[in-house]
């Protein structure tokens, strides 16, 4: 029965590549990218173990599993959920035993980028105990250990949480929980690990010269005893000979996959009976809304049902709740750096990203792009009317950025150059967008989906479409630039009024004429942007 799920579980994997060739070339492109990252990884953790100092072998080993286990349980709750391709609750009918369905989806679990990259590279960095078999098989039987820790615990979480997972209010405030911390983590640690130094013992040889660093040592010894790097430290463990603490984490990581086991056996066993339902809650209608706003015309109720957008859907929610993060990643970047220049360029940055943000507005739109055709909405009605929001908060973003970072940067007599910088991108990139959303449409999320679920076949068309987006950003924006650049390094006022006024004008021509041809695009092109939408998986 193991065996059969694994044969469905290849053969729908199997079938994504026959969907669409954007389904395939993003497959493709998964896995030249998961593999070269494990190979990556294992060659650099077995030369470490081989040629360097074991002992820092054994240190990625564990911290580096831990991440991985890390992952594989919290990654699942803020996507909401697990790989549903073979959901437990399509086998309700066929009285599989309980056990035999855990085991069945367990294996079939790992068939998966991540899962096959997750094998790889646990079985592979164990070879890091080469010159050792004996702590070679010990760290073998801890990357069984491990990969079932990960599998086992994302299930168990999941399966456990499902009646909350389907809950809309919980999906909303995870995901730009998500993205906050997505934003944040990078910057936060590269500025952390600046201030990490390696101690060298003095007097030390060649061989010994080298010490681990005492941070991470001090973490991996008490992650080894933890559920997320148990199973990982056994290798290091009997490397140092400390037969105590082997079994000690022995009894960890196999008490960690027994109660995972236990847990997702009883989880699954009250869902199969009790399925999870969304609780139907939503926000409660009082009038119009925004349509009750606006003035009556078709251009104006694209306008209302965007602004809509932009307050209720966590799609677009989402980017907006980052933007205030910005200048604090952009200054904890800089702290790094040494230079307040990235700080400085972040009211530019926000406004290009606040105008390219609308760039796939039609994808995101889903079935209800359907209303646009069925009702007759021309090409200037649309285009301008997902535009207008963005002009309207837009340019109020973007100044308040710009003023709190030339504000934390001490640099007021920047404020006039960089507002013309900002509102310029801030055009520009709006104008692009809306030339280009009626021309090329990728796969997004669909509606109550999590926005950071990326549909198969997406990630190649999403890297195109922003590519030839941001090259064309880039070559439209060189006059605001031109005056821009110039005012920063000159300074005065009248500099950076002839900043604010380039950017403004010129940018509002840009738009004019991109709006303009945007919509003869979207007219020609509608029957085919209905389908193509409706294509989406």
């Amino acid at each position: 029965m193991v065996a059969r799920f694994l044969s469905l579980k290849l053969t729908l994997m199997g079938n994504t590549f026959r969907r669409s060739v954007w389904q395939t070339i993003g497959m493709i492109v998964a896995a030249l990218y998961a593999l070269g990252a494990v190979g990556l990884l294992i060659a650099a953790v077995v030369g470490l173990g081989l040629v360097g100092d074991p002992a820092w072998a054994g240190l990625a080993i564990t911290l580096g599993g831990a991440l991985a286990v890390l992952g594989w349980w919290v990654i699942p709750i803020f996507a909401f959920g697990v790989d549903a391709t073979l959901d437990p609750h399509r086998f309700t009918t066929f009285a599989i035993p309980r056990r035999t369905l855990l085991a069945g989806l367990a294996v079939a679990g790992l068939v998966s980028v991540p899962g096959i990259a997750t094998v790889l590279l646990a079985l592979g960095v164990s070879f890091a105990w080469l010159l050792q078999p004996g702590v070679l098989l010990v760290s073998l039987v801890g990357a069984v250990l491990g990969v079932a820790t990960c599998v086992l615990g994302s299930r168990a979480i999941t399966t456990l949480l499902a009646p909350v997972l389907e809950s809309r209010r919980y999906r909303e405030v995870v995901t730009i929980l998500a993205l906050v911390l997505f934003m944040t983590i990078g910057p936060l640690v590269g500025w952390l690990a600046n201030g990490v130094e390696v101690s060298v013992e003095p007097g030390s040889d060649s061989s010994t010269g080298m010490q681990l660093l005492p941070l991470f040592e001090q973490a991996a010894a008490v992650v080894g005893w933890t559920p997320f790097g148990a199973a990982w430290s056994l290798g290091s463990t009997a490397y140092d000979g400390d037969w105590a603490g082997l079994a000690g984490r022995l009894a960890v990581a196999l008490g960690t996959v027994g109660l995972a086991w236990l847990v997702w056996d009883r989880a699954l066993g009250r869902a199969l009976v009790r399925p999870p339902v969304g609780d139907g809650s939503g926000g409660k209608a009082k009038g119009l809304g925004m349509f009750g706003r606006v003035p009556f015309s078709p251009t104006w109720a694209v306008t209302a049902r965007t602004a809509t957008y932009w307050l209720r859907d966590p799609r677009y929610s989402g980017s907006i709740a980052v933007i205030p993060l910005l200048p604090v990643i952009m200054y904890f970047t800089s702290q790094s750096t040494g230079s307040f220049f990235l700080l400085l360029a972040t009211g530019p940055f926000v406004g290009w990203m606040l105008g390219f943000s609308i760039s796939n507005d039609i994808g995101y739109d889903n079935t209800a792009f359907a209303l646009h055709v069925s009702s007759g909405v021309d090409g200037r009605a649309d285009r301008w009317g997902r535009a207008i929001p963005m002009l309207i908060a837009g340019p109020l973003v973007a100044a308040a950025t710009v003023v709190a970072s030339v504000w934390v940067a001490d640099s007021w007599h920047l404020t006039l150059p960089l507002l013309g910088l900002a509102f310029g991108a801030l055009l520009v990139s709006t104008a692009v967008s809306c030339a280009v959303s009626a021309r090329l449409v990728y796969p997004v999320a669909k509606p109550g989906e999590s926005p950071l679920k990326s549909p198969q076949g997406a990630a190649m068309a999403t890297l195109v479409s922003q590519g030839i987006g941001f090259a064309v950003t880039a070559a439209l924006a060189l006059p605001v630039f031109a005056v821009g650049i110039p005012a920063l390094m000159l300074g005065g006022v009248l500099w950076g009024l002839a900043a604010i006024l380039v950017g403004i004008l010129y940018g509002t021509l840009i738009l004019v004429l991109a709006v303009r041809f945007g919509a003869r695009v979207y007219d020609r092109r509608l029957p085919e942007l209905l389908q193509q939408v409706q294509s989406f998986p």
